[in-house]
């Protein structure tokens, strides 16, 4: 997991998956063009994105591609994300039901 933080920490990197979650099965080609930097800079945060598992390849023909992997965004979501924030999303969901609820009262009662 410390390989995904790494990755995660440059916002280049950020921005190369931006891409590949826009716009999934990108060349390097392809990936250059958006890119505010150099092609060997582009091929050394891909290098990166890969070992962190991040981003995986296949070749089609001459072409390779490249591809997001969400998991191990998810696997932090997991870890360290969803287990502190499923109490507040759920307080909040409540807090929600219940303003709605006395919307609709407030409502009923004008019009009624």
């Amino acid at each position: 997991m410390d390989d995904v933080f790494r990755a995660l920490a440059s916002p280049s990197r950020r921005r190369l998956l931006d891409r590949l979650h826009s716009k999934n099965g990108q060349t390097l080609n392809e990936l250059c063009k958006g890119a505010r930097m150099t092609r060997q800079a582009v091929t050394k945060h891909l290098a990166l994105l890969e070992a962190a598992n991040l981003v995986v390849t296949t070749w089609q023909g001459r072409e390779k591609l490249h591809y997001l992997n969400s998991v191990p965004i998810h696997e932090i979501y997991e870890r360290w994300i969803g287990k502190y924030e499923r109490h507040r999303l759920q307080a909040l969901s409540e807090l929600k039901k219940g303003l709605e609820s006395k919307q609709v009262n407030i409502t009923e009662k004008r019009y009624g």
